[in-house]
Formats: structure tokens, C-alpha cells, sequence
């Protein structure tokens, strides 16, 4: 199980990476950060929607750090926790058994965004 240790390393290799990244002058990376930006930027679908659909895609491709990111970022959109589970389940139906896999890791990344309770 990804205890609060494990979430908190990919937080910090994300952001390793990320400053990497633009320290070496990627051209590559700063034009993915631009289309990062726009995809999820409010449009016809608001950037929460959009959250949400990057989280079920997290998980039928059983990416922790794409699952923490995109839960986390659809959390600070507004997103609930019933609203993320059915992104999760969403991913789960488009993966069948293997991403039930995945789902255990989104489901610790809410566990801690929302607690036991929620």
C-alpha cells in the first residue's frame, strides 16, 4: 500500500524533474507544459470535467504519478470524492481487471486528499 512516504517521493521527483527540465531549456518539455495548459484550461468542458477524464485515463494506463497529479489537480478544482471514485470507476470498466489494480493506488491518493471517512 502507497503509504504518505510513497506520495510525497512522487511529489518531489515530479518536481525534480520538472525543474530539470526547464533548467536544461527543453523545447520538448516547455511545448508539453503549453499544451498541458491548454487542454485543461476551462473551455466547452470546465478544467474539473477535464480532471476528471485525465484520472480515469491515470488509471486504465496504471500511472501512480499521472493518478496523484490529475486527482489532486481535479480536488483543486473542486472535484469531490464521489466525483473522483467515478472517474476511478470509469477507468476500472475502460481496464477490466488489471486497472482494479490501478484503482488501489488512486484510492490511497484520496484517502489522504479526503480522509478515512469520505
Amino acid at each position: 500500500m502507497a503509504g504518505t512516504d510513497t506520495l510525497r517521493e512522487l511529489t518531489r521527483t515530479r518536481k525534480w524533474a520538472h525543474q530539470k527540465l526547464l533548467d536544461k531549456g527543453s523545447k520538448v518539455y516547455r511545448a508539453f507544459l503549453e499544451m498541458e495548459a491548454s487542454t485543461f484550461a476551462d473551455g466547452v468542458l470546465p478544467k474539473k470535467t477535464k480532471e476528471l477524464i485525465a484520472v480515469g485515463i491515470s488509471v486504465r494506463l496504471n500511472c501512480e504519478s499521472c493518478m496523484q497529479w490529475h486527482i489532486e489537480q481535479a480536488v483543486a478544482a473542486g472535484a469531490g470524492s464521489a466525483e473522483v471514485l467515478e472517474a476511478v470507476e470509469v477507468g476500472i470498466e475502460m481496464g477490466g481487471g488489471p486497472a482494479t489494480v490501478a484503482a488501489r493506488f488512486a484510492l490511497q491518493v484520496m484517502e489522504q486528499l479526503f480522509g478515512e471517512d469520505k
